[in-house]
């Protein structure tokens, strides 16, 4: 009896607390848009309720979940997935509130914050060591 008292009470104190504490951080991340925006890529189609597009920069790719905006810097949503061949990448952004994939045309350029940018050297493999572990 007395061991399943000590039991509840050690779950419920220890567990929330060790938990919540880092959120915090993240929730200020983002404070709006950036100061300048880099032209990322170009609008494809629309899909089912996100926008494909092409990227114009082909030594970079976005971060996921990466906001994306239009040239005056309003939000459209934010990067969903990064798909294709590493030399023509494409990516697609999952619509922000109020915002509607098929009301953009073909070539309408969208924008990202340069700080939200991977060199693409990252997601190729790394040249081997002439030598390293041959022997």
């Amino acid at each position: 009896m007395n061991r399943g008292g000590s039991r509840g009470g050690f779950r419920g104190g220890g567990g929330t607390r060790s938990r919540g504490g880092g959120r915090g951080a993240y929730q200020q991340r983002d404070f709006g848009p950036p100061d300048t925006v880099l032209e990322m890529g170009t609008f494809v189609h629309a899909v089912e309720d996100e926008m494909l597009c092409s990227s114009l920069m082909p030594d970079k790719v976005p971060y996921f979940n990466a906001p994306i905006y239009l040239q005056n810097k309003s939000v459209i949503g934010k990067v969903d997935e990064i798909l294709g061949p590493i030399n023509e990448v494409y990516f697609s952004i999952k619509m922000g509130d109020g915002m509607v994939a098929s009301s953009f045309k073909k070539g309408d350029k969208v924008y990202i914050g340069g700080d939200k940018l991977l060199p693409i050297d990252r997601f190729l493999p790394k040249p081997k060591i002439a030598g390293g572990s041959s022997q």
